[in-house]
């Protein structure tokens, strides 16, 4: 019983000191991390603006291994046999990739991640291109090729970006707008 009281005296205390001091949730699902500068639309999607922070998010889901910059893994001989999304698009400004890299999942098949600090310009270029599906977070984008990886990060915060106008959820997924009229998120991953 006195162990009871403790816990709860405890736990009223570290919300008193959290509403004292700000710390804690901003309120829109990014634990601090900063404003949500893509409105609701990005609110909750997991934030990684570096390589190593979007290889750490995919390896509590699935793998991502043999992490390469996406230079070297298209100068490789890999590619030829496992090709990887974006060699083209990340030179092209109107996609806003700051950075690509290339992992391999535990099936040995590509992963394409990017860096993008402007989603409502990558969205727009996913839109123009019509046929480019994602997985996103805030401010990071990746393409994994096996369905089984696609099946394992359905348990992630990522969701999936299309601006597919044909593209069709099952009933009982999330749809929601994405930044550009056209796109739309969901946690619904079709595998291919």
């Amino acid at each position: 019983m006195r162990f009871q009281r403790a816990v709860a005296g405890g736990a009223v205390a570290l919300a008193a000191l959290t509403a004292l001091t700000g710390c804690g949730s901003d309120g829109d699902g990014t634990s601090g991390a900063g404003p949500d500068k893509g409105g609701s639309q990005q609110a909750g999607l997991p934030k990684a603006s570096d390589m190593a922070s979007i290889a750490y998010y995919l390896n509590k889901y699935a793998s991502c291994l043999d992490l390469t910059t996406g230079e070297e893994y298209d100068a490789s001989a890999e590619v030829e046999k496992n090709p990887a999304w974006g060699e083209d698009e990340a030179e092209d400004p109107s996609w806003g990739i700051k950075e690509r890299a290339v992992c391999t999942d535990k099936y040995s098949d590509a992963i394409t991640l990017l860096t993008v600090p402007d989603m409502k310009k990558f969205q727009n270029a996913a839109k123009k291109d019509g046929h480019a599906d994602f997985l996103i977070g805030q401010d990071f984008a990746i393409v994994p090729v096996d369905r089984r990886t696609i099946e394992e990060l359905k348990a992630s915060d990522l969701r999936y970006l299309t601006c597919d106008p044909d593209t069709r959820f099952p009933s009982g997924y999330e749809k929601k707008a994405g930044l550009v009229d056209g796109c739309v998120l969901s946690d619904y991953f079709p595998i291919s």
